[in-house]
């Protein structure tokens, strides 16, 4: 995020740019997300579904010879969790960057129609209405738009569906009525709307309103009008089925994927995934009755069911399925997804100085030898918030779950056979950016971001020689913990307002805290920046003491005599809006110059003089090097710099 005017001294020009050097990018995924089945205009099926990456790409398959007759990218985003074709033809791809992007089944052109509403950065789900228009979800506004071809984009709820949340996150169009059914979180509801008047209308029960997301919608056809819309709640994975001519809730199932589900047009069966396996019942009866239809399949992203009655399906695998139904039988066919590189999300020098690094979203991992230039990709983990080493191990919070792991290096990386190693998780707890590593106490000491819709975030200790996971209850009620540093004989934390995403702060100024990770006690806590949302970067400055960031201001904390010393405005910082959970990364190099990154800048820091100078833009992370050269990420390129 580049914001005009935030920075206001050194001029690029000025600096050596030979000291520069793209290592490129660290990690690739054929992670696939929105996928749907569809028809060209001469009645071809193909099916299509997007790649991540920066950017992303569509990418289109023939169902019958299986061959990619599409590669397309999606411009300035890196996904899409939905794809839908409209009444006319055309396929919608939600942006994971607010934009609306179109396409044509059997052309090579893909369209992008500009930000569906102003404000909103992600659109996520997408449902057909009538006559060519596509109705869509956004984020952070809780919003629904409705575009078509001759009217362009319109915002159909005029606002957020529901107050004070940020998603919506599903959505279903039932053509029988017109009315149109949008999933809302972090605090469930399922909102009926009148697309025509606006009008809205709460149909969740009122048990499930304190669970996280509707995260799915999908409706299927049933006998005698009795047609469904089922609905996923999370957490708790709980698939509510809505009868939409009664008005009644008719069951509650456990453990059903709802990615993409299907009903046959007879109305007697009910496709989907659920623990690996193809499973259908006869949704006026119980889900108990289902049956089995294929066992490690994995799990379905689109489904489609033709006039014969075959079921094809892709799933997030890439593989796709035909059953049919005549002669019991199901086969498979590998389509072969296109790698794209993904953003680095976490850096990390090991012990033996290769440069870690952690895939956002995708997850894996990766490792850059700087003596040998040589990149090894590692597989097997979920996204990386952040890593540390103690020993010869590297630790890893992983989200999605707030779980950790360790990696032994003196072995090989074999997550399937342990190494690494999967240590624990916290319920309600969702990410560690925060890690610090005590040696002589063989310690490790973790900061957590609670989940979505939640505030405080905890503390969890990790004792290597008892080969213990500890967790603490957040010392610093409704905030989450940012930055952490070892003082001594005690570890001296910094807070951020923000908690899980889809939940605003109910606090307005960030805190410094001691705390004992012995007893989980906090020992003290102040507050050093008046009115900065986040205190991050925490270092041992030059003098001894911890230099930290606040919004844009340094401080410096005297961890003996527990009080700040001093503080520095060094640059504007750009006003709040979601959430913050990490900002400034510094580093106390050995030429004397303290080196960080902050909202997409390089500066060096003059320690005596406080002068910032700018050494580079689009710059994120930061790490050094057993050589002093710094490291820092672009999107999905490793840089670095030599001072």
């Amino acid at each position: 995020m580049v914001m005009a005017g935030f920075w206001s001294f050194g001029s690029l020009a000025q600096v050596d740019t030979t000291r520069f050097t793209n290592h490129g990018p660290q990690l690739f995924a054929s992670m696939i997300q929105g996928s749907v089945f569809a028809k060209d205009k001469a009645g071809n099926d193909l099916v299509y579904t997007v790649v991540r990456g920066e950017p992303a790409h569509l990418l289109g398959y023939d169902v019958q010879s299986k061959a990619l007759v599409l590669d397309k990218e999606l411009p300035k985003a890196d996904g899409a969790w939905d794809l839908a074709q409209s009444s006319d033809g055309t396929l919608y791809a939600p942006g994971a960057n607010g934009s609306l992007f179109a396409h044509t089944p059997g052309t090579q052109e893909v369209r992008d129609l500009g930000i569906a509403l102003e404000g909103e950065t992600y659109l996520w789900s997408l449902t057909p209405g009538l006559d060519g228009e596509v109705f869509g979800a956004t984020y952070p506004g809780c919003r629904v738009f409705r575009y078509h071809p001759k009217d362009g984009f319109s915002d159909l709820g005029k606002g957020a569906l529901v107050e004070k949340e940020n998603y919506v996150r599903s959505l279903a169009f039932y053509p029988k009525t017109g009315m149109l059914y949008a999933g809302v979180g972090s605090q469930a509801h399922l909102i009926e709307i009148n697309p025509k008047t606006g009008e809205k209308r709460e149909l969740l029960p009122e048990k499930f309103r304190g669970y996280e997301f509707v995260y799915g919608l999908e409706i299927v056809p049933g006998k005698d009008g009795n047609d469904r819309l089922f609905a996923l709640i999370t957490n708790g994975s709980i698939t509510l089925v809505y009868n939409l001519k009664t008005g009644e809730f008719e069951q509650e199932i456990a453990g059903m994927d709802m990615r993409a589900i299907a009903g046959a047009a007879s109305g007697d069966a009910v496709y989907y995934t659920a623990k690996s396996e193809l499973r259908r019942f006869d949704p006026a009866k119980e889900e108990s009755t289902a049956r089995v239809l294929g066992e490690s399949v994995g799990t379905a992203n689109a489904f489609q069911i033709s006039e014969s009655g075959k079921v094809m399906f892709l799933t997030s695998g890439a593989n796709l399925y035909s059953y049919d139904p005549a002669t019991d039988s199901l086969e498979k066919t590998k389509l072969q997804i296109p790698g794209q590189p993904i953003p680095i999300h976490s850096l990390l020098t090991a012990p033996d100085g290769k440069i870690w690094s952690g895939g956002y979203l995708a997850g894996g991992n990766a490792t850059f030898d700087p003596a040998t230039g040589i990149h090894t990709f590692l597989p097997g983990l979920d996204q990386t918030e952040g890593m540390s080493v103690l020993g010869d191990q590297i630790f890893f919070g992983i989200y999605p779950k707030g779980k950790f792991y360790v990696f032994d290096t003196k072995g090989d990386w074999k997550p399937k056979e342990g190494n690494p190693r999967f240590l624990g998780q916290l319920e309600g707890q969702s990410r560690s950016f925060a890690h610090v590593s005590i040696p002589e106490r063989k310690l490790l000491v973790f900061g957590m971001i609670p989940e979505y819709g939640k505030l405080g975030g905890a503390m969890a200790t990790y004792d290597l020689e008892k080969d213990e996971l500890k967790f603490f209850e957040s010392p610093i009620a409704k905030q989450s913990i940012a930055a952490l540093a070892y003082a001594g004989d005690y570890v001296l934390g910094g807070t951020t307002i923000s908690g899980g995403l889809g939940k605003a702060p109910e606090t307005k100024e960030a805190v410094l805290f001691g705390w004992d990770p012995e007893s989980g006690e906090k020992l003290f806590e102040t507050v050093p920046v008046p009115g900065a949302s986040a205190l991050t970067g925490f270092i041992q400055g030059p003098d001894g003491n911890i230099w930290g960031m606040g919004d844009g201001t340094l401080f410096i904390f005297d961890p003996r005599e527990k009080k700040v010393l001093s503080t520095t405005k060094l640059y504007d910082f750009p006003p709040f809006k979601s959430h913050i959970w990490r900002s400034a990364f510094l580093v106390l190099h050995p030429d004397g110059n303290i080196y960080g990154t902050d909202w997409e800048k390089l500066f060096r820091l003059n320690p005596e003089t406080k002068e910032v100078t700018q050494l580079a833009k689009d710059a994120a992370l930061l790490v050094m090097g057993k050589d002093g050269t710094l490291y820092f990420k672009r999107g999905t390129e490793l840089w670095s710099y030599r001072p």
